[in-house]
């Protein structure tokens, strides 16, 4: 089909019952544009939420995720409806740079690195298929580095870089979130993350407003809870009044560092997880075989990610919360995601907005932060049920074991004094390794190795297609905010 040609289809009105609104098709230009304004805020949980988390301007890193879904529309070739926003995997690795000594700059080169071996993952599939990462990678091994990346997370970021910073509105934002996940319904339960963050806004104003309690800075001090006010990379800082409504967002460039490069290796692992089980869902949706865009799809993640890390953004993954857009309203036209790239472009245009999004307050991630790391390391439980992972067998218990306590445990193995390896590597490098030791090594003592079939290595959790990491189905109700492989 012509990149930017598209069927109009059911006269330019809503599909009826029992009918879709394929990829290659789209209705009026104004409902398409209201699909793809649901699409927005169907991301904007996650991607608004997560860049303050890793010291990335919020808008530079909205920016890069609509221009990254841009690119991965053209690259899919408009075939593969996806909105890329800010992959949660990134930020175990992200805070063990700092916690080394790096800043943003080695960080940004973790993130290129990852892109770049990203795509060319996705150009070796695109040429020879995708059988071999199913063998490379089977589901005990993606279920226990998408764990052990949640679990490590727990204590440095929730606990030390947040949580305890102001302990009282990080536990008021964390009852908020659960609250709304339990009563909300429909679309707002998926986007009840984001509204978590929101109301416990109000909250810290109200607190300091009636002066209760207070927030501490990283010395200790005692801080205002919301400060209108952020610091550039650059070290300028600008105030929301000061900040125009439009501008261009903030661009850093990184720095080599081969410490970064070795601590954001294991990301690829969670993207090469993600991007198939998108893929793979989209296909059950719309009834197309979308497997031979598979290895595109890696190619333009690949390559979103890798521009961002180029200019300062984070890196970026396909979003089950759209998915559960498109389940909803059954239109699954890839110009609705092209509006709301649009859309995501303007927002990070706007220098006002980004010092919005800099100016939550810590507590408030706190909170949130607990349900959305939770969310991860239960994933990769989600990912060893939904595929039946046999503990029985040693072959799949031990890399398993040692993966997530190295993880878990953040051990830290160095190197040399510019060189070590952190609790994601370890984990990820010694389950690797062990499994495949075992894999070919066959102990007699242990069973033979069940085969993984390719629709079911890698599913990730919401997605609703055959048979999911969260267990879903084709006709499931849509994922709650968050629920993403990594992204949440």
């Amino acid at each position: 089909m012509a990149l930017l040609s598209w069927k109009v289809v059911h006269g330019g009105h809503t599909p009826p019952p029992g009918e879709v609104v394929r990829p290659d098709e789209r209705m009026s230009w104004g409902r398409t544009t209201g699909i793809g304004v649901q699409h927005v805020l169907a991301m904007f949980g996650a991607t608004f939420v997560l860049p303050p988390i890793m010291g990335i301007p919020g808008n530079t890193a909205v920016f890069f995720s609509g221009v990254g879904t841009l690119l991965f529309l053209i690259i899919v070739r408009n075939r593969v409806p996806s909105y890329l926003g800010t992959s949660a995997a990134f930020i175990a690795p992200t805070f063990a740079v700092y916690s080394g000594g790096g800043d943003l700059h080695d960080v940004l080169f973790g993130v290129l690195c990852t892109g770049v071996i990203f795509a060319v993952v996705g150009l070796i599939v695109n040429a020879v298929g995708e059988q071999w990462i199913h063998t490379l990678l089977p589901p005990v091994l993606t279920g226990t580095v998408v764990m052990l990346i949640g679990l490590n997370l727990a204590g440095p970021v929730a606990r030390d870089a947040y949580w305890n910073h102001d302990q009282w509105l990080a536990l008021v934002t964390l009852c908020i979130a659960i609250l709304l996940l339990v009563f909300l319904r429909g679309f707002l339960r998926r986007i009840a993350i984001l509204v978590a963050v929101v109301v416990g806004w109000v909250a810290a104003g109200l607190m300091d407003l009636l002066n209760l309690g207070h927030a501490v800075d990283g010395g200790g001090h005692t801080v205002d809870r919301i400060n209108w006010a952020t610091t550039t990379p650059g070290g300028k800082v600008q105030t929301l009044g000061d900040a125009g409504w439009l501008g261009w967002p903030d661009f850093t460039s990184p720095h080599v560092s081969g410490s970064a490069f070795l601590l954001f290796l294991p990301v690829v692992i969670v993207l090469i997880a993600e991007n198939t089980g998108h893929v793979k869902a989209v296909s059950e949706m719309t009834g197309a075989d979308l497997d031979r865009d598979l290895g595109r799809a890696f190619i333009g993640d690949g390559t979103s990610t890798t521009i961002a890390g180029l200019f300062g953004g984070a890196g970026t993954t396909t979003y089950a919360e759209n998915i559960g857009v498109m389940a909803a309203t059954r239109v699954y036209s890839t110009a609705a995601y092209g509006i709301a790239a649009i859309v995501a472009v303007l927002f990070g245009l706007c220098p006002k907005f980004g010092v919005l999004v800099g100016s939550i307050p810590a507590g408030v991630l706190g909170g949130v932060t607990i349900v959305l790391y939770g969310m991860i390391a239960i994933l990769g439980a989600k990912i060893w049920v939904s595929n039946r992972v046999d503990f029985g067998q040693t072959s799949n218990l031990v890399p398993a074991a040692a993966g997530v306590i190295l993880g878990a445990g953040d051990i830290t193995q160095k190197i040399s004094d510019k060189v070590s390896l952190g609790g994601i590597t370890m984990g990820t490098v010694v389950a690797l390794a062990a499994y495949h030791l075992f894999r070919y090594v066959k102990n007699p003592e242990d069973k033979e190795h069940a085969v993984v079939t390719p629709t079911s290595a890698y599913e990730e959790s919401g997605h609703p297609g055959r048979e999911t990491a969260g267990g879903g189905r084709h006709g499931a109700a849509p994922p709650a905010a968050g629920e993403t492989g990594s992204g949440a």
